[in-house]
């Protein structure tokens, strides 16, 4: 394997850099004999996407056929996302573990939920909330270290938002993921699910359009996670369009999509860490981190900080390294500032993944 050298901007910090790969590792000493891929640029630890359904079929749910999910892994690295964590899969992907050209995954498993209360073909569906703990305890194993709850979806019978879980069962499943040494995340679009999940000791929560100031306060007292998915919740409209046999719920949908960002904005403000997440896989198509990122500015985040959110920071949280001495040579370099915006960022000039290049002008 060829050694490499780039010289660049590094982004946080924004200095002048040198570094060399050597195999698949990063070095901070000079390679003798490496040829120069790039000699000016910006380059960033490779991206990542904090929620992202690798193996859920595009427009229709359920799983995806091999070629299909590894068509949407290139489309992610392609646009340089380098670590995934996918938030529930109904398929197999640890052959992707194998291919030195895919990115790095992080699973949880499979989505958990109870009959009719999510995406059909999606989720393990569980006919008694007695069997949550022993179902978290199978995902914990399955999984890299995270578990997916479905923590609210629409209840017809009521025409609305509710929660799945009681809050004591919820107790019992948490502490049951964390004796297994995994995280737990939650799917929660409305307010009434949250102070449930938060007290039984949930590590994160997925889109989150219902926190209020009192759940804002919790997350950010306990350090609970929010991964908000603005790109997907900008789909809330159409969600509410085509659901008006329940005018309730299409109500809701609608006033949680209005007062997006100043929910967003005000969890950030608060202090609770945020990470970027496009929810690619069945509604939305992969590739989109970088609409995320904007997303983020859009709700308050400055430009580094919406960037951290896709990279150095998401890194750190999910225990993968950035650019050290001896980190993986995971990658992205861009010709211009990737802050400036989604046209650039969406854009990379070279992405190098495992010491491999695998996108280059």
């Amino acid at each position: 394997m060829a050694a490499w050298h780039l010289r660049g901007t590094e982004l946080p910090g924004g200095e002048p850099v040198d570094l060399w790969i050597d195999g698949d590792r990063i070095s901070r000493t000079e390679i003798a004999g490496a040829q120069t891929l790039r000699d000016s640029g910006w380059i960033v630890p490779g991206l990542v996407d904090a929620h992202c359904h690798v193996g859920i079929r595009f427009g229709g749910g359920g799983g995806e056929s091999v070629d299909g999910l590894v068509a949407q892994a290139e489309t992610e690295r392609d646009k340089g996302v380098l670590l995934i964590r996918d938030a529930g899969s109904p398929v197999d992907t640890r052959f992707v573990d194998g291919r030195r050209d895919l990115p790095r995954i992080i699973r949880a498993g499979q989505h958990i939920a109870a009959p009719k209360r999510y995406i059909r073909g999606l989720p393990v569906d569980l006919e008694d909330e007695s069997q949550l703990p022993d179902e978290v305890a199978r995902q914990a194993r399955a999984g890299d270290g995270w578990v997916k709850l479905v923590g609210d979806w629409i209840d017809r019978s009521v025409g609305d938002l509710t929660p799945l879980w009681s809050d004591e069962i919820l107790v019992e499943a948490i502490a049951t993921a964390h004796r297994e040494g995994a995280r737990v995340t939650a799917h929660v679009f409305g307010e009434d699910a949250l102070p449930g999940l938060l007290a039984a000791g949930i590590d994160c929560i997925e889109h989150g359009t219902g926190l209020t100031a009192d759940t804002i306060e919790t997350m950010a007292e306990r350090d609970v996670a929010l991964v908000p998915t603005l790109v997907n919740i900008a789909t809330f409209p159409d969600i509410a369009d085509s659901a008006s046999r329940f005018p309730r719920y299409a109500a809701h949908m609608r006033d949680l999509h209005r007062r997006r960002y100043a929910t967003i904005g005000a969890a950030r403000e608060a202090g609770i860490r945020i990470f970027a997440g496009t929810d690619a896989g069945g509604s939305i198509v992969h590739g989109r981190i970088a609409d995320e990122v904007a997303e983020l500015v859009t709700a308050g985040a400055s430009p580094t900080d919406a960037l951290g959110a896709a990279a150095w920071d998401a890194r750190t949280w999910l225990g993968h390294p950035n650019l050290e001495d001896g980190a993986p040579a995971d990658l992205v370099v861009f010709a211009d500032d990737p802050r400036s915006g989604p046209a650039v960022l969406g854009a990379p000039d070279l992405v190098v993944l495992r010491g491999d290049v695998v996108v280059r002008p």
